[in-house]
């Protein structure tokens, strides 16, 4: 196996639909170009304005100047630092990026952008994941951070609309790349991202989590508000922004907690950003964000997230049981049965999973699931009559806590609860987090995450650049890659490449090439731009 078969081998099942092959002789002489030309910019210019590990970290992680990293090299560097890569396509679903994140596998856009989209493009793609994200995994303590913004990612409460607005953004991307769609296509895609946005109205753990994310690991800067340097992955992969971000027209800012309150435009350059003072600080914030969560903070606060987020979220409970479910109600009781926690019913609509530790324990419940929160043993079979507090219950136990002709009182007053049921007694509840808790046997039950797939854009995308680039163009490009590799460059063959290329007026980037090659790099290079 090679190393990134064994590191694709490694995932949970649910995650491995999501990897493509990197299929690296699938690259054109003109994607390595572009490649160089943006890396070539990129390492020059932030050689004294990034982070000192930045450009070690690069030769670190198997990542060169000259041609398009193979991720079999990366794989074979990540593993002495304890990580993995493996290749995905385009936008994958938030939790499949922060779940890999968190089990310290780096997702690596698999695409690279066209000449034409040199200093931007409206998709991931391979400079953006590998050079801007992996140099830093060479860093112990920074590859930390990122494995735990990971983990926090994967267990935030993402919000129903929350999935809305990420579906928007990925058609938008679609329709972006895809050569036949109209005016009239992007324009209705534009409009449908422009009111799903509108239609949030409240933010999720998920999305300040996301903005907490990109405030450090995509848009960050480390060191003094006076002089910082760059470690952001957004910035370290766009010469336009990386330059942009240094002036005074941007406001540097000490990076707090609070910046998970603010709001990013992903279409224009950031009026501020935030500075750590090192990379301990961002633990330091990350952990403060942290202990707001209802993952950390369980109880009623965990609850009623997962009430407003109308989405499949997990309950652990005080003896370690796991609930997974879309949670819809809670009913509160006359005093606390725990430090934060008043509610004596909370009600999960169906389907419900069962599980400890992470692992399902058996099928899914097709219907309700009742947890109810006191001090009581109900038996696992045979009728039973229990009083938690001011909660009474009773009813018929079948086996494996379904329950028949459930009845219930809250201080007397009869309660509107199922007759059929799954059933959980607890004392306490630990944590409330996003997701099921075992997120594999959840997607072999309901495959939710099964219909993801490339969209028809993306690979009309793919083939029109493919068929792009004709044989003859092609060959040029080679040649004058192997003259450069090969370091004994052809005065006259050059010149006459330099000819050939103006058959080809929208292709500016071989020109660019000869030149450098014939030692006219000094010409001007395209006005640097967002990315």
């Amino acid at each position: 196996m090679t190393p990134t078969e064994r590191a694709i081998a490694g995932l949970p099942p649910h995650l491995r639909r999501f990897v493509v092959a990197q299929d690296y002789g699938a690259y054109t002489p003109r994607d390595h170009a572009v490649w160089r030309h943006v890396l070539r910019r990129l390492t020059a210019f932030l050689a004294t304005r990034a982070h000192p590990r930045y450009l070690a970290g690069l030769a670190e992680t198997g990542i060169g100047v000259e041609r398009i990293p193979s991720l079999d090299e990366m794989n074979e560097k990540l593993a002495r630092v304890g990580w993995t890569c493996v290749a995905v396509r385009g936008f994958v679903p938030p939790a499949v990026f922060t779940e890999l994140q968190s089990l310290r596998v780096l997702a690596i856009a698999a695409d690279i952008r066209t000449h034409e989209h040199i200093e931007y493009t409206p998709a991931p793609d391979i400079v953006h994941e590998s050079a801007g994200h992996a140099p830093f995994v060479s860093d112990p303590r920074y590859a930390e951070y990122l494995q735990r913004c990971g983990e926090v990612g994967f267990r935030a409460i993402a919000s129903a609309e929350d999935q809305a607005l990420f579906e928007a953004i990925r058609n938008l991307s679609i329709v972006k790349e895809d050569p036949s769609a109209g005016e009239g296509e992007v324009a209705h895609a534009e409009a449908r991202l422009r009111a799903t946005a509108g239609g949030v109205r409240e933010d999720s753990e998920s999305t300040r989590a996301s903005r907490l994310y990109w405030w450090t690991a995509e848009y960050g800067l480390v060191g003094s508000l006076e002089a910082p340097k760059l470690y952001g992955a957004g910035l370290l992969s766009s010469i336009g922004e990386a330059a942009h971000c240094l002036t005074p027209a941007v406001r540097k800012l000490p990076l707090v907690p609070a910046c998970a309150d603010l709001a990013y435009d992903i279409t224009r350059m950031q009026p501020q950003l935030f500075v750590a003072r090192d990379f301990e600080h961002l633990f330091e914030v990350l952990e403060t964000f942290v202990a707001t969560l209802s993952w950390r903070v369980g109880g009623d606060h965990g609850l009623d997230e997962a009430i407003r987020a109308r989405s499949v979220n997990h309950l652990v409970l005080s003896g370690g049981a796991e609930v997974s479910g879309r949670v819809v109600e809670r009913i509160e009781g006359p005093e606390e049965t725990a430090p934060g926690l008043r509610t004596a019913v909370a009600r999960l609509a169906g389907p419900v999973l069962a599980s400890r530790g992470g692992r399902a324990a058996g099928k899914p419940w097709p219907g309700e699931a009742l947890v109810a929160f006191g001090r009581a043993q109900v038996p696992e079979r045979g009728a039973f009559d229990v009083a938690l507090g001011g909660l009474a219950l009773r009813g018929f136990a079948v086996g494996g806590g379904e329950v028949v002709d459930l009845r219930g009182t809250l201080g007397g007053v009869p309660l509107d609860l199922p007759t059929w049921a799954l059933l959980f007694v607890a004392d306490g509840l630990r944590s409330v987090a996003g997701g099921p808790a075992d997120p594999g046997s959840w997607d072999r039950w309901f495959g939710e995450l099964s219909s993801f797939g490339e969209g028809e854009g993306e690979a009309r995308a793919r083939a029109r650049k493919a068929a792009a680039l004709s044989p003859e163009l092609a060959g040029l490009y080679l040649e004058v890659r192997r003259m450069r590799e090969a370091g004994a460059a052809d005065a006259g063959r050059l010149a006459e490449v330099r000819a050939r290329a103006a058959e080809w007026p929208d292709d500016w980037l071989l020109a660019r090439e000869v030149d450098e090659l014939a030692g006219r790099s000094g010409q001007a290079e395209p006005a640097p731009q967002g990315a």
